[in-house]
């Protein structure tokens, strides 16, 4: 099952998602900007976002479970959030990841094409990826 974060997530996405800040992660929460997979009660992974240049939806974190990871799930929650976005009237979508991480070819796999990079001070490339979502 794939859902919105509430409040009550809260503490245990703090425990899990050592990316974000606690207030940020509240904020987050707020703003409807996580959405969960839950399997057996028990969230497995989650889909945080916001938006580049206030306009575009970028996909922050994609995190499934090692264990539930090569399943499907993380293709699942990707395209349920690229529907959500569509549904609201975006026609594109955007990611990144570094270019020695294994992601970028999943993002690839799901129709997400490069458009350029950066680097952070001794960081690999930060690849930008972006999908057109309007069919």
């Amino acid at each position: 099952m794939i859902t919105k974060a509430k409040i009550t997530d809260y503490d245990i996405l703090y425990k899990m998602d050592k990316h974000i800040s606690k207030e940020r992660l509240r904020k987050k929460i707020e703003d409807g900007e996580i959405l969960l997979l839950i399997k057996e009660e028990k969230i497995i992974g989650w889909l945080r976002y916001g938006y580049f240049w206030d306009e575009y939806p970028f996909m922050n974190m994609l995190f499934i479970i090692d264990e539930y990871r090569g399943k499907g799930f993380g293709k699942k929650l990707v395209e349920d959030w690229e529907e959500k976005m569509a549904g609201e009237g975006h026609r594109l979508v955007m990611t990144s990841t570094l270019s020695n991480e294994e992601a970028q070819h999943f993002y690839r796999r799901l129709g997400y094409v490069d458009i350029g990079g950066f680097i952070i001070y001794d960081e690999p490339l930060e690849i930008l990826l972006i999908k057109n979502i309007h069919s």
